[in-house]
């Protein structure tokens, strides 16, 4: 049984998560308990001539080994019967990777048509409207763009799948996922967008209607002046880019019936020129929120894929610092070095499921390779591991007793979290400085402030992390790449690192007390690989980290 003090502390996380939804979220949630809509099949509208060819989109890789068994998040399953569809013995969100059906436009597609068809015929005979995971908003969106995407592609859909797809719309149209917004609702709208093109007549043109002035609403809410998606979780920006380019590939195939999609070409370079900044030397993006590997398309596939649609002359990002003003992202190249920082918001107040309490942390990387890296992610859900990966320990920062700089709790929610302070950009005579704070942890007795600062220079970083407030423990963590060998002297604060190619770097702690722990890195769902880290407790209101690199 609760004891009061857990209540207590249950309800006041709950008061600062609900204190900053917007109206139409909690009436959208009241909406979406209590009502059931259903749906009646009627006539089937006609489809839409099409006026040009569509173009290859990105490719992801094949989930399907036969018929029946598949791979998604990196852990393996089948389809024995009608019941495999909702298992409960999977998780949810490999369920819904099932019922996405993305294996229908991945790499060498083609091979596994006849599989395709016979799967889709019995995705039909064995989803009835309107029960289980397949008819829930997102994976229903997702599937919907799918099927019409593989069509356009060439395959021929019959009469009866035809039906299908058209009740599936139906059945979207009244369950538009307002009460999460973000990336959900985009999602819903591109699937009306797909269909209200793809068919023809007045009820396709409702939808199309309706896809339109959602995307026009979420468009400038969710990217940002400085091409980021809102959420800041670059993962998802890649998501959100590659939807943009299927809707301007969908814009080319249908010409004069979505002239609208036009306006999309401004925003989607803008977000091109964000991913180019927020990716390592080495191709992949920073680790940062909900971000890992094999889930969107790389930042050099999205890139080609824009390319193919007639987006050119995006820019490159410069050497020196690129400061993504609106996403609180900076970027600082340096000759060997590249630097990416984490200054600014955990995300939008109303909609922080994808955000992490990783306030002023940063990853590095040398030589074209991957140094100082965050913790990624393995899984969804509500479990400890969950919490732990979206944890301030998880990343390259200070942590104060023990408590994360923004309240995560459950799978995806955040009670009071942090907010970036006194950000200064400054060139000095000792080279590039940058620091900030923030408050997250002024909730805890004392209120105590973290302030952090970088300083890049020539050939070395220093990081300085100070705690404003009264005694408290404070412990900074730098995370190494699972591929550095570090090797240090017990109690001396210093050592060395070793590169995969065998340049060697140099780092040194002052003002805390030094310990090498094995931890863990999430490069893909499913995914655990060791590594070390350095743990520094600080002895004194500061302590000061110290790397350099010298080319061998």
């Amino acid at each position: 049984m609760p004891t009061v003090s857990s209540l207590a502390a249950r309800t006041v996380l709950l008061f600062h998560t609900l204190r900053y939804l917007r109206p139409i979220q909690i009436f959208a949630r009241l909406w979406f308990k209590l009502y059931r809509p259903t749906i009646r099949p009627h006539v089937t509208p006609q489809l839409r001539t099409i006026a040009s060819t569509w173009l290859a989109a990105v490719s992801y890789e094949p989930a399907m080994r036969d018929a029946q068994a598949f791979v998604f998040l990196n852990q393996t399953g089948s389809l024995q019967n009608a019941a495999s569809w909702n298992d409960s013995g999977k998780e949810k969100l490999w369920l819904y990777n099932l019922h996405y059906f993305d294996d229908l436009n991945a790499r060498d597609a083609a091979q596994r048509s006849e599989w395709h068809r016979a799967l889709i015929q019995r995705w039909i005979a064995q989803n009835p409207p309107v029960a289980g995971n397949g008819w829930e908003p997102y994976p229903l969106s997702l599937r919907i763009v799918n099927w019409i995407k593989w069509a356009l592609a060439g395959h021929s859909m019959q009469a009866e799948w035809l039906d299908s797809l058209a009740l599936q719309v139906r059945f979207l149209r009244k369950r538009l996922e307002y009460h999460l917004l973000g990336n959900h609702l985009l999602a819903n709208a591109k699937a009306l967008i797909f269909a209200g093109l793809y068919f023809r007549g007045e009820e396709a043109d409702a939808w199309l209607h309706k896809g339109l002035q959602i995307l026009q609403q979420q468009k400038t809410e969710q990217i940002l002046p400085d091409g980021g998606h809102f959420e800041l979780s670059p993962m998802y920006h890649a998501i959100i880019l590659a939807d943009f380019l299927d809707l301007l590939n969908l814009q080319q195939c249908y010409a004069a019936s979505a002239e609208e999609l036009q306006s999309l070409r401004e925003p989607v370079k803008r977000m091109c020129y964000w991913l180019k900044c927020m990716c390592h030397p080495y191709g992949e993006v920073g680790f940062f929120n909900d971000t890992t590997l094999g889930i969107a398309a790389s930042a050099k596939e999205l890139q080609t894929y824009a390319a193919r649609l007639g987006l050119t002359g995006i820019t490159e990002p410069a050497a020196g610092l690129t400061h993504l003003a609106d996403s609180g992202y900076i970027r600082v190249q340096q000759g060997e070095a590249l630097a990416l920082l984490d200054v600014g918001r955990i995300g939008p107040d109303y909609l922080p499921g994808h955000a992490h309490a990783d306030s002023l942390c940063f990853e590095l990387s040398l030589f074209q390779q991957p140094v100082l890296v965050n913790a990624g992610i393995s899984c969804y859900g509500n479990s400890a591991e969950r919490l732990a990966q979206r944890g301030t320990a998880a990343h390259n920062t200070l942590l104060i007793d023990e408590r994360n700089s923004s309240e995560v709790w459950s799978g995806f929610r955040v009670a009071r979290r942090a907010y970036p302070l006194d950000l200064a950009i400054e060139e000095q005579a000792s080279g590039l400085r940058v620091s900030c704070a923030h408050d997250g942890y002024q909730r805890l007795p004392g209120k105590p402030l973290h302030r952090r600062s970088w300083t890049f220079f020539q050939s070395g970083l220093e990081v300085r992390d100070r705690v404003e407030g009264g005694l408290h423990k404070a412990v900074v963590w730098y995370h190494w790449h699972p591929d550095i060998r570090l090797q240090y002297a017990t109690g001396a604060g210093a050592g060395e690192l070793l590169l995969k190619n065998g340049r060697r770097l140099y780092w040194q702690v002052t003002g805390g007390q030094v310990q090498i722990v094995e931890t863990c890195w999430h490069p893909g769902f499913s995914i655990t690989l060791a590594r070390q880290s350095l743990r520094v407790e600080l002895s004194a209101a500061e302590a000061c980290f110290t790397l350099q690199w010298k080319d061998m």
